[in-house]
């Protein structure tokens, strides 16, 4: 036993094993993932926000935590109420377009060619996925709506609470958890400097890659705006890849509409806006530890995928980050530059 608990002396044994501790709990809860998933980045983008206002605005905390809360909700239940309905016949009528587009027979050789690639490289199944991501919470609307209701209340709760919050939990510190409170510490800022900065810049890009393409779309007269919308800010949440994938079903929409010359300018709009990301909004809202090579990306993205399904696509850029900033090998890239 005495050798035992010196093994656990040593910090990064004990690290390692708090840490598989953690993971194997949240695989226990992985029926709860979505709440957990929700809760976590509503409360932090909502935290971010509110410190954001309270600069500009120097009142009371709590006062503009409740008047975001309660502009937040009034927009989704203005949005449920009017919105959710014709949200739902545009992306029913963008799917069958897309599908019946894809399923005729084409006469243009070029045409058969990128349909060929997207069932060769399994585009057409990521496509199909997102699709099925978002139309699974559409029809299962009750249960969703349960998860996002009990996730701003419990982020409220938590951001009223947030002072009370961490002069209660650092109670801990002294007591017989001690070594659990010291280590989940730090797990856990790592966790919200990496993951939620990540998350937090994949939703500001991902918010205004939207806004950009929807004035695009709109001045090139397409169809279905409000469901095209909703398709590309949750493909822009997929880092790099969500680019691509979109290009897929918007260049047929585009070919249907208006022929290749309509396609150009698609292919000329989505090359702008990436840009924008690229240059302007990546350096400005990524730091350099998060700026990973496309090949990880990549990889990251078809693994995350394979395991976790579209969530993967999501979180799988920020938590592979998260790991990188836990194992000290971003940070080792920093010391080096500074050399």
């Amino acid at each position: 036993m005495n050798e035992i608990a010196k093994i656990f002396e040593n910090k990064g044994v004990r690290r390692f094993f708090i840490f598989l501790l953690v993971a194997l709990v949240l695989y226990g809860l992985r029926s709860m993932i979505d709440f957990i998933l929700l809760t976590f980045i509503f409360t932090y983008l909502m935290d971010r926000l509110s410190t954001f206002v309270l600069k500009i605005v120097p009142i009371n905390r709590n006062v503009i935590v409740l008047i975001l809360y309660t502009v937040i909700v009034g927009v989704l239940v203005l949005g449920i109420v009017k919105y959710l309905p014709v949200i739902i016949n545009e992306i029913t009528q963008l799917i069958k377009q897309v599908t019946t587009f894809y399923q005729q027979p084409q006469d243009n050789v070029a045409i058969n060619y990128i349909l060929s690639l997207i069932d060769g490289n399994q585009i057409s199944q990521y496509i199909e996925q997102g699709i099925a991501f978002v139309m699974k919470y559409f029809s299962d609307f009750s249960s969703f709506a349960l998860q996002l209701f009990l996730a701003i209340i419990l982020s409220l709760f938590f951001l009223l609470e947030k002072p009370r919050l961490i002069t209660f939990t650092s109670q801990f510190k002294e007591s017989k958890l001690s070594a659990f409170y010291h280590e989940i510490a730090f797990f856990g800022g790592k966790f919200v400097a990496t993951f939620g900065k990540v998350i937090e810049a994949q939703f500001i890009i991902a918010i205004v890659n939207t806004i950009l393409s929807v004035i695009a779309l709109w001045i090139m007269d397409f169809p279905q705006l409000l469901g095209l919308g909703i398709m590309i800010f949750f493909l822009g949440l997929i880092p790099v890849a969500g680019v691509i994938i979109s290009l897929f079903p918007l260049t047929i929409i585009a070919y249907s509409i208006g022929g290749f010359i309509q396609v150009v300018y698609i292919l000329i709009t989505i090359a702008v806006i990436h840009a924008i990301e690229a240059y302007i909004l990546n350096p400005k809202l990524m730091s350099s530890k998060t700026d990973l090579p496309i090949f990880y990306t990549f990889i990251v993205l078809i693994f995350g995928e394979h395991f976790f399904g579209v969530w993967g696509l999501i979180i799988g850029i920020p938590i592979f980050v998260f790991l990188l900033d836990v194992l000290e090998v971003t940070n080792k890239h920093e010391k080096i530059k500074r050399k």
